[in-house]
């Protein structure tokens, strides 16, 4: 985006614009960093006022009192910011077309408008949307089709029969449609049989997949990845897995097979689910968690096995406490043993 005025930025994120004068604004940065033309973010008034801050304009909450300083006020200042700061990042789409090191399947469906990088493989049979970029060493598998306007970073695998929708973006070394971990004890043997899965993924549009993360295939029918979820890198979803809209899934999170995520559930790092349990909208559960139940609209949930986040806060200050309770519990012991021993005897027994 060019250089805009800042009652312009303003009405692009429904906010108020105030201050003397209506700067031109060329960017973004940070209180520490910002300079003229820049747009910072502050909390405070006194931040503004500081020595040191020489942004050009600022993004405040509704709440900060009169300054004459050129601001925009918004409910959602980080919200607002985020917009603004992507809207001045955002490059036109430039074709970089076909590298002559990739190599292209038999039948496949590839607009003009494309960059495809070098050393990239496309398997028979794909559709690619207009405007998809495939950086290099990506691999594409047979019969996959990818919406517009999707960005796949280095190394990304493709399994085949997959389906990625618009404006999705893959990190590097993530893997879509691996066979997932699905095997049957031979208990007259001990031997591990395999389990065919001859599913598929689909991931719909703009969903962003972290570095590393895996998506399994399902063993039959379809693991699901709804609009607008964000995963995390080192994130592992398991097949037949439904996990819902706008989702944030943390780094490491792990979701056993044919688990159902509801629409904006939240995981913390490392929180993993076992198999077959459902989340239900807004349901959030703490870095570390594991959830071994289903989890009704709402919930926040704690620890292992996880379970209301109040009730674990009680429970992690009871633990805290129990080697002090187990002194006192000996000390105890000792000395009702103590008084026992005091207690005349009767029939040679003690009262």
């Amino acid at each position: 985006m060019e250089p805009t005025r800042l009652s312009e930025l303003a009405r692009m994120v429904g906010g108020e614009f105030a201050g003397d004068g209506d700067p031109l604004i060329h960017g973004v940065a940070d209180l520490a960093t910002a300079g003229a033309g820049q747009l910072a973010f502050v909390a405070l008034a006194r931040q503004m006022a500081a020595a040191t801050c020489r942004a050009e304009a600022f993004i405040v909450p509704s709440c900060l009192i009169e300054t004459d300083r050129p601001v925009i006020r918004v409910a959602n200042p980080a919200l607002a910011l985020a917009v603004i700061h992507a809207a001045f990042l955002r490059k036109p789409f430039q074709a970089g077309g076909l590298h002559p090191t990739a190599h292209v399947g038999a039948d496949c469906r590839i607009p003009v408008a494309v960059t495809v990088a070098p050393g990239v493989v496309i398997g028979d049979r794909v559709t690619l949307g207009e405007r998809v970029t495939l950086m290099a060493g990506t691999v594409i598998g047979d019969d996959v089709s990818i919406g517009d306007d999707t960005v796949l970073h280095a190394n990304v695998t493709i399994y085949p029969d997959c389906r990625i929708g618009a404006r999705a973006i893959i990190h590097s070394g993530a893997v879509i449609g691996a066979d997932g971990f699905g095997y049957v004890t031979d208990t007259a043997t001990g031997r591990q049989v395999k389990r065919p899965h001859v599913g598929t993924v689909r991931i719909d549009d703009d969903v962003e997949i972290g570095a590393n993360t895996c998506v399994d295939r399902a063993t039959m029918g379809v693991t699901r990845i709804r609009q607008g979820t964000k995963l995390d890198n080192l994130v592992h979803v398991a097949h037949n897995n439904d996990l819902g809209e706008n989702c944030l899934l943390a780094g490491q999170c792990g979701l056993a097979g044919s688990v159902t995520l509801g629409n904006n559930v939240v995981m913390g790092g490392q929180a993993g689910v076992r198999d077959h349990v459902r989340l239900g909208d807004q349901a959030m559960v703490a870095a570390r968690a594991g959830v071994t139940a289903d989890l009704e609209r709402g919930s926040v949930v704690s620890g292992m096995p996880a379970i209301q986040h109040r009730q674990w806060l009680k429970a992690s200050i009871a633990f805290a406490e129990l080697p002090d309770l187990v002194r006192e519990i000996r000390r105890l012991k000792k000395r009702v043993a103590e008084l026992e021993g005091q207690l005349p005897r009767v029939g040679g027994e003690s009262k």
